[in-house]
C-alpha cells in the first residue's frame, strides 16, 4: 500500500479534506439519505464504511440499520470526529476501525454492505484491497463504489478511475456489477454483488 489508503492523506491534508467532506455543496450531489434510498440496504445489515473520513455516510447508515457499522479509516483524527458525532446524535452501533492500510482488520464474511466513497481511486494495488473487501463480505453482499469520472486534464494527485475501469477492476476481483447510477454529471455509483 502506498499510505494513501482508506480515505486519508497526510496529517496536514486532513483539514482541507475535512472541509471538502463536510461541504454543503457535496450534499446536493449526493446526500447520504439519497444514497441509502438507492442502494440495497436492509435494516439488519452490518455495514463497512471503507475510508469513512468524517462519517458523512457512517452516521446516516448507522441510523438506518440495527447491525454494526464499521467506520474504517487510517486517520485517527477522522475517527475521533465520527466518535464525537455519534455521541452527539446518540448513535450506538458505530465501531471505529483504524488500519495501517495494509489490511482490513475484520472477520471474514462479517458485513452485508460496503460503502467506498471517493476512496478506491487512491489505493494501490487496488486488486488486493478489493479481494480483502470481498473476504469480509457475506455471500450475496453488496459493494457500493462512489467515484468521480475523470476529467480530461485532472491535476488530482491520485488519478481518478473511469467507470469502465472500475467496473473491470471489480469484475476481475469477483464482483458482479448489478447497477450503475449517475447522481450528478461527474459522479458515478457502481453497485456490485459478491459473486
Amino acid at each position: 500500500m502506498d499510505g494513501k489508503h482508506c480515505g486519508s492523506h497526510s496529517k496536514h491534508g486532513s483539514h482541507g479534506k475535512m472541509s471538502y467532506l463536510e461541504n454543503p455543496a457535496r450534499k446536493d450531489d449526493l446526500s447520504p439519505e439519497k444514497l441509502l434510498s438507492l442502494i440495497p440496504i436492509k435494516e439488519t445489515d452490518a455495514v463497512l464504511d471503507f475510508g469513512a473520513g468524517t462519517g458523512y455516510f457512517t452516521i446516516p447508515a448507522a441510523k438506518a440499520v440495527t447491525g454494526n457499522v464499521y467506520a474504517l479509516d487510517m486517520d485517527a483524527e477522522m475517527l475521533d470526529v465520527i466518535k464525537a458525532k455519534a455521541l452527539r446524535e446518540h448513535v450506538l452501533n458505530i465501531i471505529p476501525v483504524q488500519t495501517d492500510g495494509a489490511e482490513i482488520p475484520l472477520p471474514d464474511e462479517s458485513v452485508d454492505l460496503v460503502i467506498a466513497s471517493l476512496v478506491l481511486h487512491e489505493i494501490k494495488p487496488l486488486d488486493q484491497t478489493l479481494a480483502q473487501i470481498k473476504n469480509v463480505m457475506k455471500d450475496g453482499g453488496h459493494l457500493i463504489c462512489i467515484e468521480l469520472e475523470p476529467k480530461e486534464a485532472s491535476s488530482h494527485k491520485a488519478p481518478r478511475i473511469t467507470l469502465a475501469g472500475m467496473e473491470q477492476e471489480m469484475e476481475d476481483a469477483g464482483f458482479r456489477v448489478v447497477e450503475k447510477l449517475f447522481p450528478s454529471e461527474s459522479l458515478y455509483i457502481l453497485i456490485a454483488r459478491k459473486a
